[in-house]
């Protein structure tokens, strides 16, 4: 009898402190391989990057795209404060007497944008895992150590809201450090429930969130991050998962391309994201693999 409270007790120990889970069989799993594994000291210092980096780095490449797309944003401009105007202002009389890009070619681009601002393109193909179904891969450029390579997108539940539905059968759903949940199933119910959330937080022509990530061309590339494999013994982790608070103070014209929404309308704090920073240099041609589990120790 002590033997089995010893081995429960120790299940629930394992089970409260790593970090990320997609699927609750994951508990039971966590001796097997502790290669797979990242350890951090304790929650404070699972931070790759400062978060004014990763701030800085979304801003420029989400402003390149709002750029990319001034011609349709006219009625959206109106809605800023004369402050924000005046950033777009020049660019925007430039683009009106010119050609308006078409929808499609804009979808396009969106790689192109990536490349231009952060220095490489992320894109999905088959794993070079077998078994892993598709993964992510840097398709062009090269990434640097620390760069936000990939965001996880989805619907954010805070602990106390319903998600048990949502989490039957789907390995997509991620775990914070505090216990807030991502839902990055990009099919089914998870799909309706993230479609509704975003056109209940529309604001007229502003937008609070992305829901192209549900498509097969997002119009911000970085949204693929649910599609990074775990890692394995012959393909070690290049990225690694960090949390990340979207500030008051981002810009609102740039929120519509922010993958992540809160379920509940009348959710307290910033909303919550995850970001995937690059734990070495990637070169072109190589797969991103994250550790599906963080041990807080």
């Amino acid at each position: 009898m002590r033997q089995w409270r010893s081995l429960l007790q120790s299940l629930i120990c394992k089970w409260k402190s790593y970090r990320h889970r997609f699927v609750p069989w994951v508990a039971l799993n966590l001796s097997r391989n502790r290669r797979t594994m990242r350890y951090v000291q304790d929650s404070h210092c699972d931070k790759l990057v400062p978060d004014t980096e990763v701030h800085t780095a979304l801003v420029k490449l989400f402003r390149a795209i709002f750029l990319q797309n001034l011609p349709s944003q006219n009625e959206l401009l109106r809605m800023l404060p004369e402050a924000t105007k005046s950033i777009y202002r020049p660019r925007f009389t430039h683009d009106h007497q010119s050609k308006n890009r078409s929808e499609s070619h804009v979808t396009l681009e969106a790689g192109e944008i990536l490349h231009s601002t952060l220095g490489f393109c992320i894109d999905r193909a088959p794993s070079y895992l077998d078994s892993a179904g598709i993964g992510v891969f840097v398709s062009k450029g090269h990434v640097q150590k620390g760069a936000v390579v990939s965001m996880y997108p989805g619907t954010v539940y805070q602990q106390y809201e319903p998600i048990f539905f949502q989490s039957i059968g789907n390995p997509f759903v991620f775990r914070c450090i505090d216990g807030i949940f991502i839902d990055g199933n990009d099919k089914g119910i998870s799909k309706s429930v993230y479609r509704s959330c975003s056109g209940r937080d529309q604001l007229g022509p502003l937008k609070m969130c992305d829901a192209s990530w549900l498509s097969a061309f997002p119009q911000n590339p970085l949204a693929v991050g649910q599609y990074v494999n775990n890692c394995s013994n012959e393909r070690a982790a290049n990225v690694c998962y960090q949390e990340f608070d979207v500030p008051e103070y981002f810009p609102v014209e740039l929120r519509q391309y922010l993958p992540n929404i809160n379920y509940s309308h009348d959710s307290q704090g910033p909303l919550r994201c995850v970001v995937l920073i690059a734990l070495r240099d990637i070169d072109c041609g190589e797969e991103l693999f994250s550790n599906y589990f963080t041990i807080v120790q």
